[in-house]
């Protein structure tokens, strides 16, 4: 669930019906930090604000399904949570969840609450699926058409080290299965990197890339004392092992064809 401006120091933005929300959402209420007992627009304030602490030992992040109280911004009257003011009457979000304890007017974001992942997804119920092996919701373009890794999302981005299951930022599920920001995910191939940083796997169809690499090794003669020597490989991609000839731009493994591969020891044979 995205914000597009910056919140000034109380929180409140020409945001919402009535003028009122933060960087992150558009609501009509603040909550009460069940952690701190401090008044914030939404737990992500919180979180921003706490992870500042000079004492490290002091940051910490609010459990969002422990809120118990919000004020609504129209009366300021603080109560327990719920959707409509019990003192002005003001509907304090479009969109409410009593599970999540979340509040927001952008009704467009199509929000819906998936009981598997215990949390509130955008973009409309009927365009995702919750897959149980990776313990999360995918967009319906991946049913049955991608590889299952479990608990995939609940882990940091391998880039920013942000935490994916409820980060606001889009996130990108690649040919392995592991996850990561999307703007993380392109920048990454901006630089020239097309393993996952997880698994080591391509993310991508690298095929014409090993094609450019077989002409430039056959245009390449190794010195007589490399010729012929042989070296045992990991591919990365199909993880097989086999013993290849030794050449300085790179090994080709020999049953998947790809260059994605990396030295290693030879195999300890049985006695």
């Amino acid at each position: 669930m995205e914000g597009t401006t910056t919140a000034p120091s109380n929180g409140r933005l020409g945001f919402g019906k009535m003028g009122y929300g933060c960087e992150h959402y558009r609501r009509r209420c603040l909550i009460r930090a069940p952690c701190c007992n401090e008044i914030f627009p939404c737990r992500h304030c919180h979180n921003e604000e706490a992870s500042m602490l000079k004492n490290i030992y002091d940051r910490h992040e609010i459990d969002r399904s422990d809120v118990k109280q919000v004020i609504c911004s129209v009366c300021d009257t603080e109560q327990p949570v719920a959707q409509v003011c019990t003192n002005c009457g003001v509907n304090m979000g479009e969109y409410f969840c009593g599970v999540c304890k979340f509040y927001d007017d952008d009704i467009d974001k199509k929000q819906f609450h998936c009981d598997d992942c215990g949390i509130c997804r955008v973009g409309g119920r009927e365009n995702y699926f919750h897959c149980q092996k990776c313990g999360t919701c995918y967009s319906i373009s991946l049913l049955d058409n991608h590889s299952c890794v479990e608990n995939s999302m609940r882990h940091h981005c391998p880039i920013c080290y942000e935490y994916l299951f409820d980060s606001l930022k889009d996130t990108t599920v690649m040919k392995c299965g592991h996850t990561m920001h999307e703007e993380c995910f392109s920048e990454m191939l901006k630089r020239g990197k097309f393993s996952c940083p997880i698994c080591s796997r391509s993310v991508i169809d690298m095929s014409k890339d090993w094609k450019i690499i077989d002409e430039e090794i056959e245009a390449t003669v190794m010195p007589e004392d490399y010729r012929f020597k042989k070296v045992w490989i990991l591919c990365n991609d199909c993880n097989d092992t086999t013993e290849v000839y030794f050449h300085i731009i790179g090994q080709k493994c020999s049953h998947c064809r790809s260059y994605n591969t990396r030295t290693i020891a030879p195999p300890v044979l049985p006695e």
